[in-house]
């Protein structure tokens, strides 16, 4: 099979095209022929050599595709080979076929395309595990996310707002902010020229919102604490402005804080398959409805994949960025 890998860490120059034997499903596992793979940013840590695949996964980027199942032991999920499904891996995604854990493939939602779909795994699960089973969003409780026009952040915005939450979200340009108030967020905040702290205070009356969700942690935890009602929470998924943080302890005492975060790429299937029974039976039939989307920014072919990384490196698209095989 056509696979892109690797070659040394550093710039989308190093992702090269090569031969690869196709990889051997094991027990519980699905070979997948690959239609479309999404890029995310974790595929960028590893380019750089900051991220290493977990034990036992192939040493390949690419968390999440969209393609045919084609051998393997299907009916360990309930499927079959022939079904179209759209799939969780721990690498490996950049390639013509790929292995994935049966309980982490879920059904294409009816009405997406493939390339829609292939954007579909890595942010739902990341966001559904983080903002509402770690987080606990609760009913009337509202939700500021960072990186708002991101993959991460788009699928946030839609998910808690067709659940009936307000979200705030930061963005890099007045451009961006307009997109995500366009996804249903109350208020898009420029970081570039406005004070996100202000801006939610003012927005919320003072009170702040009860939930935050931070690709950025570093010198952002304590404003970000500053944002947050009484019993509010915080957590982390990436750390793009650094991992050390002076936190004002005082405040989470006072005002019953919790600072929390998780990765998802090493985490046990289990745990995974549990995430994606929720999103089958709480997301699927919102995409389903056309209530909320997949946001895709641009495609690219499988052979072009540095590109595609130039582009994320760029860090100007709204959405996704996907692959096709």
């Amino acid at each position: 099979m056509k696979a892109v890998e690797i070659s040394q860490p550093g710039g989308p120059e190093v992702l090269v095209l090569v031969d690869r034997p196709k990889p051997e499903p094991k027990a519980g596992e699905v070979l997948i022929k690959v239609s479309a793979a999404g890029i995310n940013r974790p595929d960028v840590f590893q380019r750089k050599g900051n991220y290493p695949p977990p034990p036992g996964a192939s040493d390949l980027p690419g968390l999440e595709v969209v393609g045919e199942i084609v051998g393997g032991d299907a009916a360990a999920a309930g499927l079959a080979v022939g079904d179209k499904v759209c799939a969780l891996l721990a690498g490996g995604g950049y390639a013509e076929y790929c292995v994935a854990p049966a309980g982490q493939c879920l059904p294409v939602p009816m009405g997406l395309s493939d390339v829609e779909a292939a954007g579909l795994p890595e942010t739902y699960y990341t966001v559904w595990t983080n903002v509402f089973d770690r987080a606990r969003l609760s009913a009337g409780e509202s939700l500021l996310v960072h990186g708002g026009a991101s993959g991460i952040g788009t699928t946030a915005i839609q998910l808690a707002t067709a659940l009936g939450h307000k979200v705030y979200a930061t963005v890099g340009s007045d451009e961006r902010a307009r997109a995500v108030e366009g996804l249903g967020a109350v208020l898009g905040i420029n970081y570039r020229s406005q004070d996100y702290v202000e801006e939610v205070k003012k927005a919320t009356g003072g009170k702040g919102v009860d939930v935050v969700l931070d690709m950025v942690a570093g010198e952002y935890i304590n404003r970000n604490i500053n944002c947050l009602a009484d019993d509010g929470r915080i957590v982390i998924i990436a750390l793009l402005g650094g991992a050390k943080a002076t936190i004002d302890c005082s405040q989470i005492l006072r005002r019953r804080l919790t600072v929390t975060g998780s990765t998802l790429r090493p985490r046990p299937v289990a745990f995974k398959a549990e995430i994606a029974r929720a999103l089958k039976q709480h997301v699927w039939p919102l995409l389903e409805a056309g209530k909320i989307r997949p946001i895709v920014h641009a495609t690219f072919p499988l052979e072009k994949a540095c590109d595609a990384h130039a582009m994320m490196d760029a860090g100007e698209q709204i959405g996704k960025i996907i692959l096709t095989v």
